[in-house]
């Protein structure tokens, strides 16, 4: 059984990583995020400790790389695995008639938050993901992807997409099951085979984890 600690996984990682914006407005809207995804932290801790509710955790589906480390796929459904997404002044937040904090966030700053899936396709947590490329700041897009049962990532991501199409990043901060890992992300959009008239597609956040001497996550 997990500790009621979990709760604090996410204020421990903002207060580890390093914040790709530094004015004060974006750092205030990082905590609205992060303030919501504390929530969602905390109410599933706390159902491990109600009868009526029977959280458990889902196996972790990886694959081993020669370095000793290890693969992991997370997925999200598009449309239907959005939250919450908006951008100030924009009449087409989610949900609907969200008032957006524009008076401490960029005009071009972007915020989403999604269910994460594991490559069964079983919902295993939630994932923040900001971005922008307001000058005062500098452009950035960066995760935060919390798992209730194994813990909280935060990751940076490059901009510019690589040749392929793919956008690369690093983590640079965990907790718990993440704590000691050190790796790479690579995030990727696969359109919609047209099987699933409801999906538009499918963002893919690909881990590429190691730990101390090559242990497994």
């Amino acid at each position: 059984m997990p500790s009621l600690g979990a709760t604090r996984d996410l204020t421990k990682l903002e207060d580890r990583a390093p914040l790709a914006a530094t004015n004060a407005g974006d750092e205030l809207f990082r905590t609205f995020i992060f303030g919501i995804l504390l929530g969602v932290t905390g109410t599933g801790a706390l159902a491990w400790y109600v009868p009526v509710v029977d959280l458990h955790r889902e196996r972790s589906l990886v694959s081993v790389m020669p370095n000793g480390g290890n693969v992991e796929t997370f997925r999200i459904n598009l449309p239907r695995d959005r939250i919450l997404v908006g951008l100030p002044n924009v009449d087409n937040s989610i949900p609907a008639g969200l008032d957006w904090p524009a008076n401490v966030l960029a005009s071009d700053t972007m915020a989403e938050i999604f269910k994460i899936r594991d490559a069964n396709n079983t919902v295993i947590g939630v994932g923040s993901r900001l971005a922008s490329s307001t000058e005062s700041t500098g452009p950035f897009i960066e995760w935060a992807l919390h798992l209730p049962a194994r813990g909280t990532m935060y990751v940076q991501m490059e901009v510019t997409p690589s040749e392929d199409g793919m956008r690369n990043g690093e983590l640079l901060s965990g907790t718990r099951d993440f704590e000691v890992l050190t790796g790479a992300f690579r995030e990727s959009f696969v359109a919609a085979d047209g099987s699933d008239p409801d999906l538009q597609g499918q963002i893919q956040l690909q881990a590429a984890l190691v730990g101390p001497l090559g242990a497994l996550e």
